[in-house]
């Protein structure tokens, strides 16, 4: 088990201690297998975006080698075109088990690296990572529409799905800001991404028009002040606006218009999305009501149905675990998970915005 001394950093008042923070790392370190993966639980799928999360969430403990080792699996299953596949078996045969190719899946490895290398300063890890973020990036701007926003996905047969997501799209703004970072870094100068990042933000920004009406999902109202297009005014105005419609008081988020179920994802990435606001009072708020959610092994349930009183799924998700350490590392100052997901510090790309 990881040693308390090493969960300091996460431990936050009324929402984890250093040996309650232990328990949840250990129980995403039980959860991946010794080849690095790590599937939403043993058992289950891996995707590659969750897994990104997770591994994420090791580096903020202080576990650099298993976040390391989740990286090295990225690298050797990456496909030929710069992409990977949207799940993955667990198992000894990793077959996959859905052969769509999503961009932000695909996008999110940035992010990851970035958050790897800022947390350890490995610049031999940097250059081994370099190429395969590289072909990721390239994979998933081939999708990149005439209005900026990105399309969803390939088929297995390589058909592109041009229709964009907010969430989506969101979540790839960041990762080409992160991409940006790690050119920087390299010395490597990448003014596509810069001019493709630039209408990215644009789209997410002014036109909602150019997104497929997902308003019923929370990641629709969070994930745009999350991935760091809107901030500011517009950011409070935005959170502000549906609060009532998304948050249940003492429970957490709903995931999805009207069911009466919240979940421990959507609410600890809501949090992370408050800190970035400077809402940190509200973030602990919603920290502190998810703790329902919690297991006796420290993990956490997916989410909870109010209405009938019942744990729904009754699964234990790496992710979930994950996405709560990483809020609670950026409430707590971590500076790598500050830079990630405050984004003062990362490449803001060309800007129409700035020229209109």
């Amino acid at each position: 088990m990881t040693s308390p001394g090493r969960t300091e950093r996460l431990v936050l008042p009324g929402v984890l201690t250093a040996e309650q923070a232990a328990r949840t790392v250990a129980g995403i370190l039980a959860t991946q297998r010794e080849d690095g993966a790590i599937p939403w639980f043993r058992g289950h799928h891996l995707d590659p975006w969750d897994h990104t999360e997770a591994a994420m969430a090791l580096d903020a403990a202080g576990e650099h080698e298993r976040a390391e080792a989740a990286y090295d699996w990225l690298v050797r299953h990456q496909n030929p075109d710069g992409s990977w596949y949207a799940a993955y078996a667990d198992g000894d045969a990793e077959e996959p088990t859905d052969r769509g190719r999503e961009t932000n899946f695909c996008a999110y490895i940035a992010v990851g690296v970035w958050h790897h290398f800022l947390s350890t300063g490995d610049e031999t890890f940097l250059d081994r990572m370099w190429p395969a973020v590289y072909a990721a990036i390239e994979y998933v701007l081939e999708l990149q529409q005439p209005g900026g926003e990105i399309g969803w996905k390939r088929e297995d047969d390589g058909t592109p799905v041009t229709d964009a997501l907010l969430t989506g799209s969101s979540s790839v703004y960041q990762a080409l800001r992160c991409a940006l970072a790690l050119a920087e870094q390299r010395e490597e100068p990448q003014p596509d991404w810069e001019l493709a990042v630039g209408r990215l933000g644009h789209a997410i920004r002014r036109h909602p028009e150019r997104f497929l009406d997902k308003s019923r999902y929370s990641m629709d109202w969070y994930y745009p002040v999350l991935g760091g297009a809107v901030r500011g005014a517009d950011a409070r105005a935005r959170i502000d606006a549906d609060w009532d419609r998304f948050v249940v008081p003492g429970l957490g988020v709903r995931c999805v218009l009207p069911n009466p179920w919240v979940t421990g994802g959507e609410s600890a990435e809501l949090a992370l999305a408050l800190w970035a606001m400077g809402e940190s009072e509200r973030a602990v708020q919603i920290l502190t009501w998810i703790q329902h959610l919690r297991a006796e092994d420290g993990m956490y349930w997916t989410g909870y149905v109010f209405e009938d009183d019942a744990i729904w799924p009754r699964e234990l998700t790496s992710w979930t675990a994950g996405s709560l350490l990483l809020a609670v590392a950026a409430l707590g100052g971590d500076e790598a998970t500050t830079t990630v997901f405050g984004g003062e510090r990362l490449p803001t790309g060309l800007d129409p915005d700035c020229c209109r």
